[in-house]
């Protein structure tokens, strides 16, 4: 079971990444897939959801209207969109997949805001 970030890096204020996760090893289209972020020195923030078949999706309010969840579950993978970016976003963010009593997370990237 595997699931791995990647797209992360520094980018200035105002710009874009795009993060994607990818999985293996499991039924990742039975999964709800969250990402989640952790800024040095805060608890890990809910960033992001996206229901199994990615019909519907919710978005914590700092975000909202700047980052995009989506999902190919023919790819097994999971993106977030990420625009507008600002210093807060900087964190390291991890992706989490929950079926049931399931639940797996990847080993995180990092997102660097600054100019």
């Amino acid at each position: 079971v595997q699931l791995v970030e990647s797209g992360g890096g520094l980018v200035q204020p105002g710009g874009s990444l795009r993060l994607s996760c990818a999985a293996s090893g499991f039924s990742f289209s039975r999964y709800v897939v969250n990402w989640y972020r952790q800024a040095p020195g805060k608890e890990r923030e809910l960033v992001a959801i996206i229901d199994s078949v990615g019909g519907s999706s919710n978005y914590a309010d700092s975000v909202q209207g700047r980052f995009t969840i989506a999902r190919d579950n023919a790819k097994n993978t999971v993106y977030l969109q990420m625009n507008s970016l600002k210093p807060e976003d900087t964190a390291v963010y991890y992706c989490n997949a929950l079926y049931s009593r399931l639940n797996y997370w990847g080993q995180g990237t990092q997102v660097t805001v600054s100019s």
